[in-house]
């Protein structure tokens, strides 16, 4: 299903045993990476320090922002690889990547010259006690020096997606969390720094899985003794009309991952119009939600890659089957786990809150989850063929479409039915991202068809 180390692409769309062995690495790869953030807290909760503590939590909150931001470095890179890839053009595919990589590191660079607003605005936003806000500081100017090397290794992890190397995605998760768990153990609890140490283990553990990452990318696309030419070729790399397919791709996906965002920012807003108890319910809902996204995301990266080869190379039935092959599977695992939340949730809500309030709560609202999860993977999979054969307008159109359906649905909604209401609207958020997405499909189709005729 990858590429050869000729560049080329095997026609036959892979079956379902094969997807199922290309998604797994990746949903263990999704599952890790939330775990930079879990280790950080749980190593510095352990010095007793509860201002430390919350400065790590909110530090950590403000780079996952950033990091959903620049989410287009990786979504984006994945698309132009794999279309090249399929194409066979393997010149492509390093110009791709070095485009990418460029821009994440100019970025990074910006962000290091811009650390001092950019960490006042963060402060002006969320709020923070004084002590909080002095461990904020600090935390936020030692992690701003490895934003170059997190967003390089968008770039690096979206080239091995593209080229369907999963594997190498679960290994460098792996590396990054691994270190810097061993890093905040030994800087924290053996050397005593504090919140400063936690900030300078996820530094050095971002840059040395950037520097393995691109060591890894480098030798797969390097260019092969066959084929006589340098490893980067700079006329290749500044062609006018792919950096401006390139910068207008990551604008589209930027707008749709900030309308996500705002569609999340204001479920959680409006549940906080209810109290703490209803908020705090939610909060564990999300989590479910949260989780089954690492299960549903493995199957649309994988068809990410997968398309995008069929694209490339210009192999339309390809395309159609591994896309329903794709969708069966996401459409039974999204089944499955909504059986699980039903079925297991309550056991899990018990265990992760003792409040019997919010207890209530949120057993009374599990059914909803469960329906998110349900009506959630059109979206996921349709975001991977999107994503793959770079239809970024669609995917941002539909997003803010849905976002507007959100948010007058909930304005309905929750005057009648309170947080069921809301509840009722978010999951109608999710179906409208599909829905509306879904409505551009046929014109994609149409589209490769055409391209696939004339080549």
């Amino acid at each position: 299903m990858a590429p050869d180390r000729a560049g080329r692409v095997n026609g036959t769309p892979p079956g379902y045993g094969a997807l199922i062995r290309l998604a797994v690495p990746v949903i263990l790869a999704n599952a890790a990476a939330p775990l930079l953030g879990l280790a950080d807290t749980a190593v510095i909760g352990h010095t007793g320090d509860a201002a430390a503590m919350g400065a790590i939590a909110l530090g950590t909150l403000i780079f996952s922002f950033l990091s959903w931001g620049f989410a287009f470095l990786r979504m984006g890179t994945t698309g132009f690889v794999a279309q090249a890839a399929g194409a066979g053009d393997r010149v492509e595919v390093r110009a791709a990547l070095a485009r990418a990589l460029l821009t994440a590191m100019t970025i990074g660079v910006l962000l290091i010259v811009l650390q001092w607003p950019l960490r006042a605005v963060a402060l002006a936003v969320f709020g923070a006690t004084a002590a909080v806000e002095q461990g904020v500081a600090l935390y936020f100017h030692a992690r701003i020096w490895s934003a170059p090397a997190t967003l390089g290794l968008y770039a690096l992890l979206g080239t091995l997606i593209g080229l369907g190397r999963m594997r190498a995605l679960l290994a460098l998760q792996i590396l990054l969390n691994g270190l810097n768990l061993i890093l905040d153990l030994w800087f924290v609890l053996g050397l005593g720094w504090g919140v400063p140490g936690v900030a300078l283990g996820t530094v050095l553990a971002e840059w040395a899985a950037f520097a393995a990452g691109l060591f890894l990318v480098l030798r797969v696309i390097r260019p092969h003794p066959t084929e006589r030419v340098p490893m980067w070729s700079w006329p290749d790399i500044f062609v006018r009309r792919h950096w401006r397919r390139m910068v207008s791709t990551n604008t589209d996906i930027l707008w749709r991952t900030l309308a996500l965002l705002a569609g999340f920012a204001w479920f959680t807003n409006q549940g906080a119009r209810f109290g703490d108890a209803t908020l705090a319910a939610n909060h564990i809902l999300l989590q479910f939600t949260t989780l089954s996204a690492f299960f549903l995301d493995g199957f649309a990266f994988v068809l990410e890659a997968q398309v995008g080869h069929a694209a490339g190379a210009g192999q339309v039935d390809r395309f159609r089957v591994t896309a329903w092959r794709a969708t069966l599977l996401a459409g039974a695992t999204a089944m499955l786990l909504a059986l699980a939340i039903a079925g297991l949730g309550p056991w899990f809500v018990q265990r992760l809150t003792t409040i019997a309030a919010v207890q209530e709560l949120a057993l009374g609202h599990l059914p909803w989850a469960a329906l998110y999860v349900v009506c959630s993977f059109p979206a996921f999979q349709l975001d991977g063929i999107f994503v793959g054969t770079s239809e970024s307008r669609p995917m941002r159109d539909a997003t803010l479409v849905a976002l507007l359906i959100f948010l007058g649905a909930s304005w309905v909604a929750v005057e009648r039915w309170a947080n069921d209401g809301l509840w009722l609207a978010f999951v109608g958020f999710v179906i409208a991202r599909g829905g509306v997405l879904g409505v551009y499909l046929p014109r994609l189709t149409r589209r490769l068809r055409l391209e696939s005729m004339k080549s």
